[in-house]
Protein backbone atom coordinates (compact mmCIF):
# COMPACT_ATOMS: atom_id res chain seq x y z
CA UNK A 1 0.00 0.00 0.00
CA UNK A 2 2.97 2.35 0.37
CA UNK A 3 1.91 3.59 3.93
CA UNK A 4 4.83 5.04 6.31
CA UNK A 5 4.81 3.59 9.60
CA UNK A 6 2.16 0.49 9.42
CA UNK A 7 3.54 -2.79 8.85
CA UNK A 8 1.97 -4.41 6.42
CA UNK A 9 2.20 -7.64 3.96
CA UNK A 10 0.42 -9.28 1.05
CA UNK A 11 0.22 -12.80 0.07
CA UNK A 12 -2.37 -13.78 -2.40
CA UNK A 13 -4.14 -10.84 -2.99
CA UNK A 14 -4.91 -10.80 0.91
CA UNK A 15 -3.94 -7.84 3.02
CA UNK A 16 -1.61 -9.12 6.23
CA UNK A 17 -1.23 -7.02 9.62
CA UNK A 18 1.62 -7.80 11.13
CA UNK A 19 1.06 -6.07 14.29
CA UNK A 20 -1.53 -5.47 16.40
CA UNK A 21 -2.70 -1.94 16.52
CA UNK A 22 -6.05 -0.90 15.82
CA UNK A 23 -4.19 2.19 14.02
CA UNK A 24 -3.04 -0.06 11.01
CA UNK A 25 -6.16 -1.19 10.33
CA UNK A 26 -7.72 1.96 10.12
CA UNK A 27 -4.97 2.76 7.36
CA UNK A 28 -5.28 -0.31 5.21
CA UNK A 29 -9.21 0.54 5.09
CA UNK A 30 -8.48 3.98 4.08
CA UNK A 31 -6.10 3.63 1.54
CA UNK A 32 -8.51 0.96 0.30
CA UNK A 33 -10.86 2.96 -0.15
CA UNK A 34 -9.20 5.73 -1.54
CA UNK A 35 -7.70 3.51 -3.94
CA UNK A 36 -11.14 2.45 -5.10
CA UNK A 37 -12.47 6.12 -5.32
CA UNK A 38 -9.56 6.77 -7.32
CA UNK A 39 -10.04 4.34 -9.86
CA UNK A 40 -14.16 5.44 -9.94
CA UNK A 41 -12.78 9.12 -10.74
CA UNK A 42 -10.46 8.20 -13.63
CA UNK A 43 -13.50 6.24 -15.15
CA UNK A 44 -16.19 8.81 -14.68
CA UNK A 45 -13.59 11.46 -16.22
CA UNK A 46 -12.73 8.58 -19.10
CA UNK A 47 -16.21 8.09 -19.79
CA UNK A 48 -17.19 11.75 -20.45
CA UNK A 49 -14.17 12.36 -22.86
CA UNK A 50 -14.91 8.82 -24.89
CA UNK A 51 -18.33 9.73 -24.87
CA UNK A 52 -18.44 13.24 -26.21
CA UNK A 53 -15.91 12.85 -28.61
CA UNK A 54 -17.48 9.58 -30.14
CA UNK A 55 -21.05 11.65 -30.25
CA UNK A 56 -19.53 14.51 -31.85
CA UNK A 57 -17.63 12.79 -34.59
CA UNK A 58 -20.24 10.21 -35.46
CA UNK A 59 -23.57 12.83 -35.80
CA UNK A 60 -20.73 15.59 -37.37
CA UNK A 61 -19.79 12.55 -40.06
CA UNK A 62 -23.14 11.40 -40.89
CA UNK A 63 -24.42 14.48 -41.62
CA UNK A 64 -21.90 16.50 -43.51
CA UNK A 65 -19.44 13.64 -44.03
CA UNK A 66 -16.47 15.53 -42.06
CA UNK A 67 -15.00 15.80 -38.43
CA UNK A 68 -14.20 18.12 -36.12
CA UNK A 69 -11.67 16.72 -34.78
CA UNK A 70 -9.01 14.31 -36.46
CA UNK A 71 -6.76 11.74 -35.59
CA UNK A 72 -3.84 13.40 -34.74
CA UNK A 73 -6.16 16.09 -32.17
CA UNK A 74 -8.01 12.23 -30.61
CA UNK A 75 -4.24 11.43 -29.65
CA UNK A 76 -3.58 14.30 -27.82
CA UNK A 77 -6.91 13.76 -26.43
CA UNK A 78 -6.46 10.30 -25.42
CA UNK A 79 -3.10 11.57 -23.84
CA UNK A 80 -4.65 13.69 -21.36
CA UNK A 81 -7.20 11.28 -20.66
CA UNK A 82 -5.04 8.06 -20.12
CA UNK A 83 -2.08 9.00 -19.02
CA UNK A 84 -2.62 12.73 -17.50
CA UNK A 85 -5.76 12.15 -16.89
CA UNK A 86 -4.65 8.87 -14.60
CA UNK A 87 -1.86 10.37 -13.04
CA UNK A 88 -3.75 13.15 -11.94
CA UNK A 89 -7.20 11.10 -10.86
CA UNK A 90 -5.13 8.43 -9.95
CA UNK A 91 -3.01 9.91 -7.27
CA UNK A 92 -5.07 11.77 -5.07
CA UNK A 93 -4.49 11.03 -1.44
CA UNK A 94 -6.98 9.90 1.08
CA UNK A 95 -9.39 11.82 3.11
CA UNK A 96 -11.17 11.44 6.54
CA UNK A 97 -14.73 11.64 4.30
CA UNK A 98 -13.70 8.20 2.85
CA UNK A 99 -14.33 6.84 6.47
CA UNK A 100 -17.81 7.93 6.58
CA UNK A 101 -18.91 6.00 3.14
CA UNK A 102 -20.75 2.54 3.75
CA UNK A 103 -18.40 -0.79 2.48
CA UNK A 104 -18.57 -1.68 -0.82
CA UNK A 105 -20.20 -4.87 -1.85
CA UNK A 106 -18.40 -7.24 -4.20
CA UNK A 107 -21.02 -7.60 -6.40
CA UNK A 108 -22.12 -4.21 -6.54
CA UNK A 109 -21.01 -1.56 -9.90
CA UNK A 110 -17.90 0.04 -10.60
CA UNK A 111 -19.72 2.84 -12.04
CA UNK A 112 -22.16 3.84 -9.99
CA UNK A 113 -25.25 6.43 -10.46
CA UNK A 114 -23.77 9.81 -9.33
CA UNK A 115 -21.09 8.68 -11.22
CA UNK A 116 -23.82 7.84 -14.34
CA UNK A 117 -25.49 11.05 -13.59
CA UNK A 118 -22.23 13.33 -13.35
CA UNK A 119 -20.99 11.94 -16.68
CA UNK A 120 -24.42 12.59 -18.58
CA UNK A 121 -24.85 16.06 -17.53
CA UNK A 122 -20.51 16.94 -18.48
CA UNK A 123 -21.41 14.83 -22.08
CA UNK A 124 -24.57 16.35 -22.98
CA UNK A 125 -22.96 20.16 -22.26
CA UNK A 126 -20.36 19.35 -24.32
CA UNK A 127 -22.10 17.23 -26.88
CA UNK A 128 -24.44 19.95 -27.70
CA UNK A 129 -22.26 23.12 -27.85
CA UNK A 130 -20.02 21.98 -29.72
CA UNK A 131 -22.16 20.30 -32.52
CA UNK A 132 -24.26 24.17 -32.25
CA UNK A 133 -20.14 25.32 -33.62
CA UNK A 134 -19.94 22.61 -35.73
CA UNK A 135 -22.86 23.75 -37.70
CA UNK A 136 -23.78 27.13 -37.18
CA UNK A 137 -19.66 27.86 -35.90
CA UNK A 138 -18.79 30.26 -39.00
CA UNK A 139 -21.96 32.57 -38.53
CA UNK A 140 -21.74 32.79 -34.76
CA UNK A 141 -17.68 33.35 -34.44
CA UNK A 142 -17.92 36.07 -37.33
CA UNK A 143 -15.99 33.68 -39.87
CA UNK A 144 -17.82 34.75 -43.38
CA UNK A 145 -14.84 37.61 -43.99
CA UNK A 146 -12.50 34.63 -43.94
CA UNK A 147 -11.83 32.23 -46.89
CA UNK A 148 -13.63 29.21 -47.16
CA UNK A 149 -11.15 26.65 -46.53
CA UNK A 150 -9.31 29.47 -43.46
CA UNK A 151 -12.48 29.86 -42.24
CA UNK A 152 -13.54 26.00 -41.70
CA UNK A 153 -10.16 26.03 -40.14
CA UNK A 154 -10.45 28.22 -37.74
CA UNK A 155 -13.79 26.42 -37.22
CA UNK A 156 -12.68 23.26 -36.74
CA UNK A 157 -9.65 24.60 -34.56
CA UNK A 158 -11.78 26.18 -32.34
CA UNK A 159 -14.34 23.00 -31.30
CA UNK A 160 -10.70 21.06 -30.56
CA UNK A 161 -9.59 24.18 -28.38
CA UNK A 162 -12.47 24.24 -26.11
CA UNK A 163 -13.04 20.37 -26.16
CA UNK A 164 -10.04 20.63 -24.52
CA UNK A 165 -10.77 22.94 -22.38
CA UNK A 166 -13.42 21.11 -20.99
CA UNK A 167 -11.80 18.19 -20.29
CA UNK A 168 -8.81 20.40 -18.19
CA UNK A 169 -12.01 21.58 -16.19
CA UNK A 170 -14.13 18.70 -15.87
CA UNK A 171 -10.79 17.16 -14.16
CA UNK A 172 -11.90 19.08 -11.90
CA UNK A 173 -15.11 17.92 -11.22
CA UNK A 174 -14.07 14.53 -11.75
CA UNK A 175 -12.11 15.03 -8.45
CA UNK A 176 -15.30 15.25 -5.94
CA UNK A 177 -17.92 12.85 -7.95
CA UNK A 178 -20.20 13.30 -4.58
CA UNK A 179 -19.06 17.09 -3.25
CA UNK A 180 -20.73 20.17 -4.50
CA UNK A 181 -17.18 22.14 -3.68
CA UNK A 182 -15.02 20.01 -6.18
CA UNK A 183 -12.16 22.35 -5.27
CA UNK A 184 -11.83 21.40 -1.48
CA UNK A 185 -7.87 20.19 -1.09
CA UNK A 186 -6.86 21.08 -4.99
CA UNK A 187 -4.05 23.18 -3.64
CA UNK A 188 -2.93 20.48 -1.74
CA UNK A 189 -2.48 18.02 -4.32
CA UNK A 190 0.72 19.36 -6.01
CA UNK A 191 0.91 17.22 -8.85
CA UNK A 192 -2.44 17.27 -9.67
CA UNK A 193 -2.12 21.05 -10.25
CA UNK A 194 1.32 20.54 -12.11
CA UNK A 195 -0.19 17.90 -14.41
CA UNK A 196 -3.56 20.65 -15.07
CA UNK A 197 -0.65 23.72 -15.63
CA UNK A 198 1.05 21.59 -18.10
CA UNK A 199 -1.73 20.25 -19.85
CA UNK A 200 -2.91 23.85 -20.33
CA UNK A 201 0.40 25.17 -21.52
CA UNK A 202 0.87 22.02 -23.69
CA UNK A 203 -2.57 23.00 -25.88
CA UNK A 204 -1.64 26.56 -26.05
CA UNK A 205 1.67 25.65 -27.90
CA UNK A 206 -0.18 23.13 -29.99
CA UNK A 207 -2.62 25.64 -30.91
CA UNK A 208 -0.17 28.59 -31.82
CA UNK A 209 2.75 26.99 -33.08
CA UNK A 210 2.06 23.54 -34.03
CA UNK A 211 -0.21 24.02 -36.05
CA UNK A 212 1.06 22.45 -39.97
CA UNK A 213 1.69 19.10 -37.51
CA UNK A 214 -2.19 19.11 -35.99
CA UNK A 215 -3.92 20.81 -39.41
CA UNK A 216 -4.93 23.65 -37.25
CA UNK A 217 -4.46 27.21 -37.79
CA UNK A 218 -3.97 30.04 -34.70
CA UNK A 219 -6.88 31.55 -32.93
CA UNK A 220 -7.53 35.63 -32.05
CA UNK A 221 -7.54 36.41 -28.18
CA UNK A 222 -11.17 36.68 -28.65
CA UNK A 223 -11.77 32.88 -29.66
CA UNK A 224 -9.57 32.06 -26.88
CA UNK A 225 -11.62 33.38 -23.96
CA UNK A 226 -14.47 32.07 -25.68
CA UNK A 227 -13.37 28.88 -25.71
CA UNK A 228 -12.16 29.17 -21.81
CA UNK A 229 -15.45 30.33 -21.45
CA UNK A 230 -17.50 27.57 -22.78
CA UNK A 231 -15.35 25.47 -20.44
CA UNK A 232 -15.47 27.13 -17.63
CA UNK A 233 -19.47 26.59 -18.07
CA UNK A 234 -18.78 23.08 -16.60
CA UNK A 235 -18.15 24.18 -13.01
CA UNK A 236 -21.47 25.56 -12.36
CA UNK A 237 -22.71 22.72 -14.31
CA UNK A 238 -21.29 20.24 -12.40
CA UNK A 239 -22.50 22.11 -9.10
CA UNK A 240 -26.15 22.30 -10.59
CA UNK A 241 -26.53 18.49 -11.82
CA UNK A 242 -25.44 17.21 -8.20
CA UNK A 243 -28.99 18.33 -7.09
CA UNK A 244 -30.34 15.91 -9.54
CA UNK A 245 -31.63 12.88 -7.71
CA UNK A 246 -30.21 9.17 -8.54
CA UNK A 247 -32.34 6.17 -7.54
CA UNK A 248 -30.81 3.40 -5.42
CA UNK A 249 -31.31 0.79 -7.49
CA UNK A 250 -27.81 0.48 -9.85
CA UNK A 251 -28.67 1.69 -13.58
CA UNK A 252 -26.97 -2.01 -14.49
CA UNK A 253 -29.68 -4.08 -12.90
CA UNK A 254 -32.17 -2.81 -14.82
CA UNK A 255 -30.61 -4.39 -18.02
CA UNK A 256 -30.30 -8.13 -16.22
CA UNK A 257 -34.01 -8.77 -16.99
CA UNK A 258 -33.28 -8.35 -20.35
CA UNK A 259 -29.86 -10.08 -20.49
CA UNK A 260 -31.25 -13.15 -18.16
CA UNK A 261 -33.99 -13.70 -20.83
CA UNK A 262 -32.20 -13.53 -23.77
CA UNK A 263 -29.89 -16.15 -22.03
CA UNK A 264 -32.48 -18.49 -21.10
CA UNK A 265 -33.52 -18.19 -24.44
CA UNK A 266 -30.27 -19.06 -26.11
CA UNK A 267 -29.93 -21.64 -23.98
CA UNK A 268 -33.18 -23.40 -24.79
CA UNK A 269 -32.60 -22.81 -28.65
CA UNK A 270 -29.22 -24.99 -27.74
CA UNK A 271 -31.25 -27.58 -26.07
CA UNK A 272 -33.21 -27.92 -28.31
CA UNK A 273 -30.95 -28.64 -31.52
CA UNK A 274 -28.99 -31.52 -29.06
CA UNK A 275 -32.07 -33.41 -28.84
CA UNK A 276 -32.82 -32.85 -32.71
CA UNK A 277 -29.52 -34.21 -33.58
CA UNK A 278 -29.68 -36.79 -30.65
CA UNK A 279 -32.96 -38.00 -32.70
CA UNK A 280 -31.61 -38.16 -35.96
Amino acid sequence: MGMSGTEVAKESSDIIILDDDFTSVVKVVRWGRSVYANIQKFIQFQLTVNVAALVINVIAAVSSGDVPLNAVELLWVNLIMDTLGALALATEPPTDNLMKRQPVGRREPLVTNIMWRNLFVQAIYQIAILLIFNFSGKKILRLQNESPDNAEKMKNTFIFNTFVFCQIFNEFNARKPEERNVFKGVTKNHLFMGIVCVTTVFQILIVEFLGKFFKIVRLNWSLWLVSVAIGVVSWPLAYLGKFIPVPVRPLQAYFKPCWKSSTQTRRKVGRAKKDANHLV
